[in-house]
């Protein structure tokens, strides 16, 4: 491949795959200011808190902290601003006929850098119940408890 293709990633979001079984990814552009890519290339965002919705035929997401940047003075946005995101138009609609099924969801996976450019994955998510939350934590702490024993045996034997 051509040189610049590589993904990097800027901020994920571990909470989205805790919280939500997900269905589907798209990867969708992201239309920001200058300054905002500055900051993103610092590594200056959070997805903890946001979240897409679909109105009038376009996708937006709210609540990605994008920290201003340091030398853009006039030329900052507001960090908290409502972010347009890019899909085409087809996948839009399988999207909204998606979430249109009771508890279906949108959710931002990680932002990413693919070359030059700013993709964010979205994912069309169920929400976990408390006991599929438990039941995941219990299956972690079972892949430690085995890796710990592993380790230790290998140590002593």
């Amino acid at each position: 491949m051509g040189k610049g293709t590589g993904i990097r990633i800027v901020a994920n979001n571990k909470k989205a795959y805790h919280d939500y079984f997900i269905e589907d990814k798209y990867e969708a552009g992201a239309a920001l200011a200058g300054t905002e890519v500055k900051s993103l290339r610092m590594g200056k965002c959070s997805i903890k808190e946001s979240f897409v919705r679909i109105e009038k035929g376009e996708v937006f997401i709210y609540g990605m902290h994008i920290t201003p940047y340091e030398k853009g003075n006039i030329f900052n946005k507001d960090p908290l601003r409502v972010k347009k995101l890019l899909l085409h138009r087809e996948e839009i609609r399988k999207i909204e006929r998606k979430i249109a099924e009771k508890g279906f969801t949108l959710v931002p996976l990680q932002v990413y850098f693919k070359g030059s450019l700013v993709k964010v994955e979205i994912g069309v998510a169920k929400g976990k119940k408390l006991y599929d939350k438990r039941q995941d934590i219990a299956k972690k702490d079972q892949k430690r408890e085995a890796q710990r024993e592993f380790k230790e045996s290998g140590k002593w034997g």
